[in-house]
């Protein structure tokens, strides 16, 4: 079956900042996500998933064990396991990107302090 934005189950998470899931299974989720300037997730990291972040559109910081990453156009950061990591929108338009998760992160994330 084809999947897309338009067909993809939709969520909102933070404020104003969207997902759609393309592939939700155990184990794998990968998730187009949209955040509007000024936004950004909660620090955390995942227990079991490694993460891999994709960018389509703007330019997103992706802070990475104390580290800044700029993300542009056609560019990715892979974060392991039990690592800290928080995504930013800094910039003044929206950022879309692919968040592919394995194992799927649901119910793995664990928060920062």
């Amino acid at each position: 079956m084809k999947v897309s934005k338009a067909n993809g189950e939709h969520y909102i998470w933070g404020d104003q900042c969207d997902g759609w899931h393309l592939v939700k299974t155990d184990e794998l989720s990968i998730i187009h996500e949209r955040m509007p300037p000024q936004t950004q997730e909660v620090r955390h990291y995942h227990e079991r998933s490694r993460q891999f972040f994709f960018v389509f559109s703007g330019t997103a910081t992706l802070e990475v064990d104390g580290e800044k990453i700029q993300i542009g156009v056609q560019e990715g950061v892979e974060v392991p396991p039990r690592v800290p990591h928080q995504m930013f929108n800094e910039s003044s338009e929206d950022v879309h990107f692919l968040v592919t998760s394995q194992p799927n992160s649901r119910g793995d994330r664990v928060l920062c302090k």
